[in-house]
């Protein structure tokens, strides 16, 4: 379990959190949600070093996180920005390998095992066929399929994907959430920050509601649909409508 215990972070002079309490299940997928500018990408980017924490804890597995060399930390928790500044002009297969660093070092020399892991992960996410394509010449859903294999590749319990459908048409977004779903099949734990509500709640196992750079609430989607803070943080009311056999909810 990842575990926020009364934490509070800075950047510089500034607070931007205060008395964060939350926990993220092993195995588990974890959506964060709320209003633009409420926190959640903040959240997320403490685990990354974004800001100083303090005061409070970070636990993971009862061990302190923030105490964890770095190498040690890009073993136990991988993240994917929401928005990349300079899209790397490299080969796809080269830039996958690049999440093989916590273990290689940096001699970058690659063992047996951080081929098949490299291979693995381009694998899972469906980019095999890139592999020898420079990412400046794929799709916008490809290429965030090859940023997350390069995540897959580091091996991490724990994978932190902030929006990670930004820029993602329907079908590229369809794709993004069947792999996300799979990566949960097979044990792994997913945090994300998600802005559509209908995906959060049809996704997650577990949902924390920010509002304010707070918590407002966490709990399983049903929970959160019950208390109507879904409803009250948004200004909005959530409809249910079956399409399929599914229950799909549409903000109205």
């Amino acid at each position: 379990m990842l575990e926020f215990k009364n934490v509070s972070v800075s950047i510089g002079k500034k607070n931007i959190l205060d008395d964060i309490s939350v926990s993220f299940e092993k195995g588990k997928i974890t959506t964060i949600v709320g209003p633009n500018g409420c926190g959640k990408t903040t959240l997320l980017q403490t685990l990354i070093g974004m800001g100083d924490v303090i005061s409070g804890e970070i636990l993971l597995e009862g061990e302190s996180f923030l105490k964890m060399p770095l190498r040690e930390r890009a073993k136990k928790i991988s993240f994917l920005p929401q928005i990349r500044e300079r899209i790397p002009n490299m080969a796809v297969k080269g830039f996958i390998e690049h999440g093989r660093f916590p273990y290689s070092g940096f001699s970058r020399k690659l063992s047996e095992e951080d081929v098949n892991a490299v291979k693995r992960a381009m694998e899972f996410a469906g980019v095999t066929q890139y592999k020898d394509m420079l990412i400046t010449e794929l799709s916008g859903g490809v290429r965030q399929r090859v940023y997350l294999a390069m995540q897959l590749a580091q091996e991490c319990p724990y994978i932190i994907l902030d929006e990670p459908m930004t820029f993602l048409d329907f079908a590229g977004q369809r794709e993004m959430l069947k792999i996300i779903k799979s990566l949960n099949y097979n044990g792994q734990s997913v945090i994300m920050v998600l802005h559509d509500l209908n995906q959060a709640l049809q996704i997650s196992d577990k949902i924390v509601i920010m509002q304010e750079r707070k918590i407002i609430m966490s709990g399983s989607p049903n929970d959160c649909l019950q208390s109507n803070v879904i409803e009250k943080v948004f200004g909005c009311r959530l409809q249910s409508v079956e399409i399929e056999g599914r229950i799909n909810y549409i903000v109205v």
